[in-house]
């Protein structure tokens, strides 16, 4: 009988950190690629925490996500515009942070493969995940300025983007390669 070889336990352990590390750092990147708006910016973290759920699956893509939110309390520069945690989970982005972890771990369940159901299916799930986002965006800054004003302000300006980024996400994913089996 054959006995299988394994993996000494760091690297069993060093591939997942690394690629966590890695999704943290496209967060931070992504945060810093904005638009300044107010009350909430413009930034590609939609885009990035759909695709680190898609990628990574859902378990890794909302611990990732997590740990990205947990490196801005500690007052890393990670979210837009530099803001710590604190400010920027009691202020107007809230909504839209809280979200994330969440459907980072949606996106984990969205179709996987390259047939063309496969995409479609993706670009479907990325738009409603957006609309997740920005559905709980609404919902906290509605109890900062009321439901008009949070929609005019926080969802009306992001709709577009939301399509253009589900669409670039969905785009990104189909031209990552396979491993077969």
């Amino acid at each position: 009988m054959k006995h299988a070889m394994t993996r000494p336990a760091y690297q069993t352990l060093l591939r997942p950190a690394l690629i966590g590390l890695a999704g943290v750092a496209a967060l931070t990147a992504s945060s810093h690629i904005s638009v300044p708006m107010y009350p909430v910016p413009m930034t590609m973290q939609t885009l990035v925490v759909l695709m680190i759920g898609a990628l990574m699956g859902p378990r890794a893509g909302a611990m990732t996500v997590l740990a990205w939110l947990a490196l801005s309390l500690t007052g890393a520069p990670v979210l837009a515009g530099g803001k710590p945690g604190l400010v920027a989970l009691a202020g107007p982005t809230a909504g839209y942070l809280i979200s994330f972890p969440l459907v980072a771990f949606a996106a984990g369940f969205l179709p996987k493969g390259d047939r063309l159901a496969s995409h479609g299916g993706r670009l479907a799930g990325f738009l409603g995940l957006h609309a997740v986002i920005l559905f709980a965006g609404w919902s906290w800054l509605t109890a900062l300025i009321g439901p008009e004003a949070a929609f005019a302000t926080g969802v009306a300006p992001f709709a577009i983007g939301a399509l253009i980024k589900s669409g670039l996400a969905a785009a990104l994913i189909a031209a990552f390669p396979r491993k077969a089996g």
